[in-house]
């Protein structure tokens, strides 16, 4: 209420400031207008100037114009001042320096659309920023997408010609090339899924198909089917979860491939021999999932990337018997455990990596049937 009070009063401020200013300007040009009619009546009846007697009524009213205008002139110059310098600012806005700020001299309407001025154009800076961003984004994703893709597909074609060519010696090295092949032909196939997974999880479309889940038994499927993989890498699972089933309302798809790619992660970057240690948590508030391993220690830098789409840390750091992905996997895991609201956290200290995945625990009653 008290808004709608104040706003007839904002929006009158100007006009009676210019009200107050043409009443001064009408009172200064009665006056001066009468002191000159004295004036020169005295001087009439001194010089006996009669021819001016008649001729002095028709200058009144222009003297008296002339008064008003110039008065009013005056006491309005730091107006029309103001406004001068709100069309100046708006020429040089409109030239395309969107840094200028038009000066805020004034509390009534001229000084608030100084003021709207500087917001829009603030907004349109942001704006175009953004935009920049955007693109730039675009021209990363573009490069990051034919980077990753060309050396896969380098490799198919050469196995490709090396086949159609018959250059193989025996059936053994047939049978290595095509599996190589194959090989490639998958781990294209993984790096476009990534991008697709990728792109569909940043889409304003996105939408989750929650469902009431065991998490505790959808993880502990996951360790089943991680597990062989590990032990051909040479790591070892630890499961610290207990048996307690935890129902919650999750897209048990999502969840799973976010979980899934902290695995991998975990998988990739572990010392060899080693362990990762899975660890299920709740609390009245939150369920969390944690992921932890040891590897070679990161730079502070290099930490604050790790969740950027495309980047990857040294090959070094790598395992050799994993093919690389596109750098995606930590970026798409976060992006899901945002959309369910949660956060997705590494706490790194020396050469120890916890991943920390955390959903808020929607308390649901026990049931005997749970999905999975």
């Amino acid at each position: 209420m008290s808004e709608h009070t104040q706003k007839p009063k904002r929006k009158k401020r100007i006009q009676v400031n210019i009200l107050i200013r043409m009443m001064l300007s009408v009172v200064i040009a009665v006056s001066i207008n009468d002191m000159l009619i004295l004036f020169f009546l005295k001087i009439i009846s001194v010089t006996e100037w009669h021819w001016f007697h008649d001729f002095f009524p028709y200058l009144l009213t222009p003297l008296f114009m002339v008064i008003f205008i110039f008065t009013f002139l005056v006491l309005t110059r730091r107006i029309v001042k103001d406004l001068i310098t709100l069309e100046q600012g708006l020429q040089i806005i409109s030239e395309g320096n969107l840094s200028y700020r038009v000066p805020v001299v004034r509390q009534d309407e001229l000084g608030r659309v100084a003021l709207n001025i500087n917001r829009m154009t603030e907004r349109l800076e942001q704006q175009i920023v953004k935009e920049r961003e955007i693109e730039k984004s675009k021209m990363e994703l573009i490069t990051g997408i034919s980077h990753d893709l060309r050396t896969p597909l380098t490799s198919i074609i050469g196995y490709i010609e090396l086949l159609r060519t018959h250059s193989y010696q025996d059936k053994n090295e047939y049978t290595r090339f095509v599996q190589n092949t194959y090989n490639k032909a998958i781990h294209l196939k993984k790096l476009l899924d990534d991008l697709f997974e990728y792109t569909r999880l940043t889409s304003v479309d996105t939408h989750l198909n929650l469902r009431r889940i065991n998490l505790t038994q959808l993880l502990d499927q996951l360790l089943f089917e991680f597990e062989p993989i590990a032990q051909e890498n040479g790591v070892y699972i630890v499961k610290e979860m207990g048996d307690s089933p935890i129902v919650t309302s999750i897209d048990s798809d999502k969840i799973a491939r976010a979980i899934d790619n902290l695995l991998m992660n975990a998988l990739k970057y572990s010392l060899k021999p080693g362990g990762i240690c899975i660890r299920l948590k709740t609390t009245p508030e939150q369920i969390t999932i944690e992921v932890e391993n040891k590897g070679a220690p990161l730079t502070q830098d290099q930490e604050e990337k790790l969740f950027e789409r495309f980047y990857k840390v040294d090959h070094s750091r790598s395992s050799e018997g994993i093919q690389t992905g596109a750098g995606l996997g930590l970026s798409i895991a976060r992006n899901i455990v945002e959309l369910h609201q949660g956060t997705l956290t590494l706490n790194h200290i020396h050469n120890l990596f916890t991943f920390q995945l955390n959903l808020p625990f929607e308390k649901i009653a026990p049931v005997a049937n749970t999905v999975s």
